[in-house]
């Protein structure tokens, strides 16, 4: 499916995809920047649900543990020298 941008940034969901998702006029949308494209989120009446693993599949908690083993070797790397 495909749709155009407008000269003012606006653009149509198709018929398909709104049947679909269930989404009706006045509804909110979220853009999310995936870093390797754009996902448009719709926002149910619970904000709080419509965000739930919106970011699964990112490998953002692997970096995050990563992160956090290393900086725990650091911290015990200088206790050491102490």
């Amino acid at each position: 499916m495909e749709s155009t941008i407008t000269e003012r940034g606006q653009t149509a969901i198709p018929a398909a995809l709104r049947r679909k998702y269930g989404l009706k006029a006045h509804m909110k949308l979220v853009w999310v920047d995936t870093g390797g494209g754009i996902r448009v989120v719709p926002v149910p009446t619970d904000a709080v649900k419509s965000f739930r693993g919106m970011f699964k599949g990112l490998g953002l908690t692997e970096s995050l543990l990563k992160d956090r083993r290393e900086e725990l070797a650091r911290e015990q790397r200088i206790q050491r020298r102490h």
